[in-house]
């Protein structure tokens, strides 16, 4: 009985004497795990984008609105659209008689455009937010600080910048109380925040904060707000946050006993659940466009090493008349087959890994690369090779050896 030393060395020696074959036989499954590898990084990186920037409320926290915050049914979104606005005394009634609510903010927003001396900055996003937003938000005070609640109560013109504005209007110097024009409102610059980046090629950076009576005096309430609560803590608190939320609002909203809200509660899992619902449609197609690129470089295999046992009948006579049993002659090919699939499939997770992280440099989509990842594309390139391998090695073993030698 051969060993399996002495397999892998005959494959290697095969391998070595038909470069050719072999290079043709890499490549079919080589494209096939790399499209598989591209594939399963960049889902994988999306999820983790998704969690981490479009998902990512803060801790404990919850937001309320008219609209649904994630749903693809437009449907929904129309119907939605009949609620009645949700306003500041909304809001107070909710901080006020919500037990387990630490934080009740609310925000509005607009487009603008911002200037300051000869510089201007169109798509700007103007953000009336409450002070107590400042608990809320994920965004960080980088430098100066948060307006106070007496600013908010007296609508003072102050405001804090984001990241893009600072470097476009203040490349030398402190932005720190400097005026700028939001519109055709003056504001003084109070604070900055840290950079963001951008979500999905948008940028994060082009806004500024103001007061929310402020926003409200200069552009009134076109729209209606999103309530943001944080709660006293995780799990149990969170939950009953909700509730509390949730009945306080239907109260003020006379929505009756056995009817549907006419308001949203959005929580990160509701952005996640959402695209959790859309990424596994998507990664059900690439993974089928990846498992037939895998396929055909299986039959590429099969073909190839179909070839390989009708050039190799003498060869095969011979070792049979040495003394190599059927067993033998199978484990050859097979494990000659899985060498390439091996070498096919490493290639092929390199070559997956560079076009994500390629991709990922080059543009704003994201890649995750995980070990998992390529211990999978080689396990699957090791399946693909046996699968494949299995038929031409089982032919080659039954070749009658007295027929085999006679073959010229």
């Amino acid at each position: 009985m051969i060993g399996i030393g002495d397999n892998l060395s005959l494959a290697l020696d095969s391998i070595r004497a038909h470069k050719l074959r072999a290079s043709l036989t890499v490549l079919g499954i080589t494209m096939g795990v790399a499209t598989l590898i591209t594939v399963m990084t960049l889902v994988q990186g999306a999820n983790l984008y998704v969690e981490q920037k479009i998902a990512n409320l803060g801790t404990n926290v919850f937001r309320i609105g008219r609209l649904p915050f994630a749903v693809a049914d437009f449907t929904i979104i129309n119907r939605a659209m009949r609620n009645r606005f949700f306003y500041p005394a909304d809001m107070e009634a909710l901080e006020a008689n919500c037990a387990h609510c630490e934080y009740v903010g609310a925000a509005l927003n607009t487009s603008i455009v911002l200037r300051y001396q000869n510089h201007e900055l169109d798509d700007a996003t103007m953000y009336g937010h409450t002070p107590t937003m400042a608990e809320i938000d994920t965004r960080t005070v980088e430098t100066g600080r948060y307006f106070t609640e007496m600013e908010d109560r007296h609508a003072s013109d102050v405001c804090l910048i984001g990241d893009r504005v600072a470097r476009e209007f203040f490349p030398d110097t402190s932005p720190l109380g400097h005026v700028i024009r939001a519109g055709q409102a003056e504001f003084i610059v109070v604070g900055t925040f840290e950079k963001i980046g951008s979500v999905l090629g948008q940028d994060q950076d082009n806004f500024v904060v103001i007061p929310l009576r402020t926003f409200l005096k200069v552009r009134g309430q076109y729209n209606s707000l999103v309530i943001q609560v944080k709660a006293e803590g995780p799990d149990d608190a969170f939950t009953r946050a909700q509730d509390d939320a949730r009945r306080i609002m239907r109260a003020r909203r006379h929505v009756a006993p056995g009817k549907d809200d006419d308001f949203y509660i959005g929580t990160s899992e509701s952005y996640i659940s959402l695209w959790q619902s859309i990424s596994s449609a998507f990664f059900a197609v690439f993974m089928m466009v990846s498992s037939i690129s895998a396929v055909v470089g299986g039959i590429v295999i099969m073909n190839v090493m179909l070839v390989s046992v009708t050039e190799r009948t003498k060869e095969i006579g011979v070792r049979r008349a040495v003394g190599a049993t059927r067993g033998d002659i199978m484990g050859q090919f097979v494990v000659e087959s899985i060498v390439q699939c091996i070498i096919g499939g490493g290639i092929g997770v390199m070559g997956g890994f560079g076009c994500a992280l390629a991709l990922r440099q080059l543009t704003d989509f994201p890649a995750s690369v995980q070990a998992w990842v390529a211990t999978l594309g080689v396990a699957l390139s090791s399946i693909i090779g046996l699968f494949f391998g299995l038929y031409p090695a089982v032919k080659a073993a039954k070749l009658d050896p007295v027929v085999a030698l006679r073959t010229e």
